[in-house]
């Protein structure tokens, strides 16, 4: 007759790829009951016509494979990669979720499927390793629970800073360029005869939406002029 013996699992992590917080936050990580890491698997595509079975054929597979319990499907249809996140309802609430430790894991056909953007999966990356929650990602081969996959990560966010200066370096030159051509720069002016029916109607209390109506102008160039307007009567 067997004891009614509890069952006592001892992790081991290797010092030489984790830090101390890391081996805390590894140690301290829930998973479900049975110690099985529970994924979640974006799916998406870009058009009605297309459809997104194949993806997650491959990575239930992949999900058989590695012991994971697949706890939820996330699945935007017809939904371009290039929109943010408020633009994908299932990738918003896949976030969300994520946040609420609803999965350990999130899993998707490849990186395209998750933005069009370096620099905006290397911000979801972050996100996830906020919240201790990993990523695998099939066609790159990308899994950061290993230690070449955290490598990978830190790489990646490289490379986005990278990315990230050659685009502030192309502003710079490309406003470099039209000053030096004469051209004017930032948004453009009032006329002086509008600004001054600007600040006659001002001057009686009419409000800057109304102002801002009555003449067809922007609201934030009443807003400025009426800023100067005070900044002149509190110097006096």
């Amino acid at each position: 007759m067997r004891c009614g013996i509890p069952k006592i699992v001892v992790i081991s992590i290797d010092s030489k790829y984790c830090s101390g917080a890391e081996q805390r936050e590894l140690m301290e990580r829930p998973m479900a009951n049975n110690g099985t890491r529970r994924a979640a698997l974006y799916l998406r595509v870009s058009t009605d016509g297309q459809t997104t079975t194949n993806q997650q054929a491959e990575l239930e597979a992949v999900a058989r494979r590695s012991g994971w319990d697949v706890v939820e499907v996330y699945r935007d249809h017809g939904v371009s990669g290039a929109k943010g996140r408020n633009g994908r309802p299932a990738f918003h609430r896949l976030c969300k979720d994520a946040t609420r430790r609803k999965f350990d894991l999130v899993a998707a056909w490849s990186v395209d499927r998750l933005g069009r953007s370096l620099q905006d999966l290397v911000t979801f990356l972050g996100d996830l390793h906020s919240v201790g929650v990993d990523l695998y990602l099939h066609q790159q081969a990308v899994d950061t629970t290993t230690p070449a996959g955290k490598a990978m990560f830190q790489m990646m966010g490289v490379f986005a800073e990278f990315e990230r200066a050659i685009i502030v370096e192309r502003v710079k030159a490309g406003l470099a360029r039209a000053r030096a051509q004469g051209k004017r720069l930032g948004r453009p002016t009032l006329p002086a005869a509008t600004e001054q029916r600007i600040r006659d109607r001002l001057a009686t209390g009419m409000g800057i939406l109304r102002v801002a109506k009555t003449l067809g102008v922007g609201v934030s160039a009443v807003q400025r002029i009426k800023g100067s307007m005070e900044d002149a009567h509190a110097s006096r």
